[in-house]
């Protein structure tokens, strides 16, 4: 679900690359009807989603600590680094509020909650009141959550943030339509850790909109870096804090955008993952 108060683009990532996307067949428009803005007003609505996430978050990461990333090998025949390689660790066995809970207390551990955290955070659950709350007292530190409850139920319920975005004062979506929020992490690395904290990077791409006829905010595609800082807490790792910035963004191919039916199918027949790594 974003973080951070500003969303610059990060240097050398963003407008590096142009994306060609073309609209469906039969008239151009997008999501019945629904013409799709310039890149620059799609841009402006994930703005206003990543302060919303980065509000929810900003909590308090720690230390740094070295050795934990990959070192190559002497003779220069192995890979430098195994990102995309299983972490051989078996997955944690336990949830709280649907969420994987219980991580290991080593690197991989941490990887795999601010991946887990990450996805929670940026899920579309994180408009409704009562599940917002048990996602974030399940994520963040106890002092953290405690602190930054009331703030985050401010940011999510402006009628003026959710107006933008396409939905009533309850967070729903118009009759008809489907509100979508994923965030699905590419991958992860630590930069830092020690035995009680760990700063952990998640890579990854979101998804953002409105699908159905109609829709003026159609779904839409935008890529982030979000930097978590944890800390080990009764047994397991919970965020303290965490700052986003844009990219690394891929080139986009040629693609035709999918109809409205297609991304509503799509999105309420596919289901997200709770486990990374």
């Amino acid at each position: 679900m974003s973080l951070g108060d500003e969303h610059e683009t990060s240097g050398g990532y963003g407008g590096t690359g142009q994306t060609r996307t073309r609209l469906p067949e039969g008239g151009g428009d997008l999501y019945g009807g629904a013409r799709r803005g310039g890149r620059s007003s799609s841009r402006s609505l994930v703005t206003v989603v990543g302060v919303v996430v980065l509000l929810i978050a900003a909590i308090a990461f720690a230390n740094r600590g070295g050795g934990d990333s990959p070192s190559s090998d002497d003779s220069g025949d192995s890979p430098k680094a195994a990102a995309t390689a299983p972490s051989g660790e078996k997955p944690v066995g336990s949830k709280s509020a649907g969420i994987p809970t219980g991580y290991a207390h080593d690197a991989q551990g941490a990887q795999s909650a601010a991946a887990n955290y990450s996805v929670a955070l940026g899920s579309a659950e994180m408009f409704d009141k009562d599940r917002r709350r048990e996602i974030v007292t399940t994520v963040y530190a106890p002092d953290v959550a405690a602190a930054r409850q009331a703030d985050l139920d401010k940011a999510y319920s402006s009628s003026e943030f959710l107006a933008n975005i396409g939905l009533d004062k309850d967070g729903k979506a118009p009759a008809g339509q489907t509100f979508v929020s994923r965030v699905i992490p590419v991958g992860t690395k630590v930069t830092a850790s020690s035995s009680g904290t760990a700063t952990v990077e998640v890579w990854y791409t979101s998804l953002f909109g409105l699908s159905g006829e109609g829709s003026t905010n159609p779904v839409t595609e935008s890529w982030y870096t979000t930097t978590y800082q944890l800390k080990w807490i009764d047994n397991d790792w919970k965020v303290t804090d965490f700052q986003q910035k844009d990219g690394p963004v891929p080139v986009g191919r040629d693609q035709q955008a999918s109809t409205a039916d297609d991304m509503t199918k799509a999105v309420e027949e596919y289901g997200g993952f709770t486990y990374a790594r």
